[in-house]
């Protein structure tokens, strides 16, 4: 039985080009004459549809435009395809998660999602979980047993062959996790599996495709391309292993990668076809503007310079020295006369007060006030470069260094944007190796370095990922020897930071732990262990 997975890049709420999508990936997958294909969950709507999927006339058009692929494929082999159904019962949620047979040039059997996680794309909200019984179908003289999401499960009579259509969003090091699971239930009911996972940057997620195939003996038949559309074909009643490349790269090389692919998608999907930043020669922005060149080209990507009278020398050359090795271009806009003008607009009542952090955030959200300006004279996207470790802890400026419309590196600690960096100049040299020695500067008064406010960047990690990623109480993390007086500091910032990312751009997802994803705290709130 020879199966075909569509791994294709969907924009939500664009029925007509998924639909075109879809038929275009049913043309190549056809010249291989698949006794089925499988396209991935909610890939006719798009996916993350979000509250689209409260809208009932975006529904019923979604349901016409199945109507209408299905007669467009009519003379394909059976496809599945991903989609949202009306739940008719009155009760529960207002709609399944599916998968409509298309044979024949008319939408057949429908398969619906038994098991509705809470997770990240929130599913609960709109879909009713069907009841867990097997969902089976009739290819030939085969038995195809239908699943949807990433739970596989295999319940009831065993099938000759599962069939997954899945919408799993990225995060780095998931993708041994999902292949061990697959492997583990294909070997212990002795059954082949055949995965399909929806590619593509939707909002602040990242689907990395790694669509996968497994013989009945758990072993790894196929694989498709990751963070790039593809179609896999693969008989799994002669399972032959193909040509499969090796995917375990390290998280710089799938972090790097779905920046990449999050950014040149969601520039292009909210209709923007250029963006700037601001380069400040460190090393957030070089590795923003190293993403951007790569997601989007050098020719649609704008450096811009915006030095104080604070700025160092150094930091000029290099940015100047990254602009020139990336290939764009670059503007210098001295802030210093903007400065003056507020300094001397505010003097009268700031009169005897002595200087503070008020005039470094000044600084911060005149360079914010001039990149918005770009933005809005030249239709282009402002990106953000704030990483994970200064949101954590509010080391940013509120409409300041955090404005934008895409924030790159949200969810990459300062830690992991050097690794990232040095793995991609150990390809190709591109960020400045001064960048990578130079100790991290807001550069908003003389001589200033992060660690004057904040812990060294390598402890500050190692307590964030704790109380993050692990859910630890500050005790724990104290009792596992981190100094107890900086964790609580760094715990208060924490909390105190909560309203600051409130108001921060999306930022691309690249871990199980993103903020605004998948954290939710309060802002008005006391912590409970002080």
């Amino acid at each position: 039985m020879k199966i075909s997975l569509l791994q294709v890049n969907t924009v939500v709420g664009d029925l007509a080009g998924n639909a075109d999508r879809i038929a275009a990936g049913v043309a190549e997958a056809s010249r291989h004459r698949p006794d089925l294909i499988v396209a991935p969950e909610l890939s006719l709507p798009g996916c993350p549809s979000r509250d689209l999927l409260l809208d009932t006339g975006f529904i019923a058009r979604s349901l016409t435009t199945l109507e209408n692929l299905a007669a467009r494929l009519a003379d394909a082999p059976p496809v599945l395809v991903g989609f949202a159904e009306p739940n008719p019962s009155g009760t529960g949620r207002p709609l399944f998660n599916a998968a409509a047979l298309l044979r024949g040039g008319a939408v057949g059997e429908t398969f619906r999602k038994t098991h509705i996680p809470s997770g990240i794309l929130d599913e609960a909200r709109y879909f009713e979980p069907a009841p867990p019984t097997p969902e089976l179908l009739r290819i030939g003289e085969r038995t195809v047993g239908v699943t949807i999401g990433e739970e596989v499960r295999c319940g009831g009579p065993v099938p000759d062959a599962i069939v997954n259509l899945s919408a799993s969003p990225f995060a780095a090091g998931k993708q041994r996790l999902r292949e061990e699971t697959l492997s583990r239930t294909a070997r212990e009911h002795r059954v082949a599996i055949a995965r399909a996972n929806l590619v593509g940057g939707n909002d602040d997620l990242v689907f990395d495709g790694r669509s996968a195939a497994f013989s009945a003996d758990g072993t790894l038949i196929a694989r498709g391309a990751a963070f790039a559309e593809d179609v896999v074909t693969v008989d799994l009643a002669r399972p032959v292993p193909q040509a499969i490349a090796p995917d375990d790269q390290g998280p710089e090389s799938e972090i790097w990668r779905a920046l990449v692919l999050g950014t040149r998608d969601y520039v292009h999907k909210c209709g923007f076809r250029s963006v700037h930043l601001g380069l400040s020669g460190g090393i957030d922005s070089s590795l923003v503007a190293a993403v951007a060149v790569r997601a989007l080209g050098p020719e649609n990507v704008l450096g811009v310079l915006l030095p104080s009278p604070h700025t160092s020398a150094e930091n000029i050359e290099d940015a100047q020295k990254l602009a020139k090795n990336l290939g764009i271009r670059v503007e210098c806009i001295p802030i210093a006369p903007m400065m003056e003008a507020f300094d001397g607009a505010l003097a009268g009542v700031f009169a005897g007060l002595a200087p503070n952090i008020t005039e470094e955030n000044l600084q911060a959200r005149i360079r914010a006030t001039v990149l918005m300006a770009f933005a809005n004279k030249f239709g282009s996207m402002l990106l953000s470069t704030g990483n994970k470790s200064e949101a954590a802890v509010g080391y940013c400026t509120l409409y300041g260094d955090a404005a934008g419309g895409l924030s790159v590196i949200a969810d990459v600690q300062k830690g992991m944007v050097y690794r990232i960096a040095r793995w991609l100049n150990a390809k190709q040299p591109v960020i400045p190796g001064r960048v990578l020695a130079k100790p991290p500067s807001a550069e908003l008064r003389p001589g200033q370095i992060d660690e004057e406010i904040l812990p060294p960047y390598d402890l500050l990690d190692a307590i964030l990922h704790r109380r993050i990623d692990c859910f630890e109480s500050p005790g724990e993390i104290i009792a596992a020897g981190y100094p107890a007086e900086t964790v609580r500091e760094v715990l208060r910032m924490v909390g105190q930071a909560e309203f600051k990312r409130r108001q921060a751009p999306p930022g691309i997802r690249v871990t199980d732990r993103a903020f605004g994803t998948d954290w939710h705290m309060p802002i008005a709130a006391k912590p409970w262990w002080r």
